[in-house]
Parts: C-alpha cells; sequence; structure tokens
C-alpha cells in the first residue's frame, strides 16, 4: 500500500485509466472516499486470521444448524 495520500489529480488520472472519466467538481469527493477506502483496508491486512479457512472453502448447506454448537 502507498504511504503518500492519494490526491485529486491522481484519483481523476486513475478513473480515467479505468474508462471513468470523472468531472473537475468529483475529483476531490472521490480522492477522499479512495484514502477511506486504503484505511479501511489497512486495517483489515492488519487482522490474524490464523486457522481460518479461506471464503472459497466454505460449502453453503453443510455443517451443523445448531445455534448452540
Amino acid at each position: 500500500m502507498r504511504a503518500v495520500e492519494l490526491t485529486p489529480p491522481e484519483a481523476a488520472h486513475e478513473a480515467a485509466r479505468a474508462g471513468l472519466p470523472l468531472p473537475v467538481d468529483r475529483h476531490a469527493a472521490v480522492a477522499a472516499v479512495a484514502r477511506h477506502i486504503h484505511s479501511v483496508v489497512a486495517v483489515l491486512r492488519e487482522l490474524d486470521f490464523g486457522e481460518t479457512a479461506p471464503a472459497g472453502a466454505y460449502r453453503a448447506g453443510e455443517g451443523k444448524h445448531d445455534a448452540a454448537a
């Protein structure tokens, strides 16, 4: 993850690269939302999931349905 915060011009550039050109008045808002998302993802990356299996290992309908289990 980058140590430098995303600036409004960088946000506009990355949006344009993704095929989503932004009006000038949206650059700052998009940069702010991107910074927020990056901060949340940074916290999630720090979590220790230990022996938790990846989501792909989950099979709906299998396992116990007892709330006490």
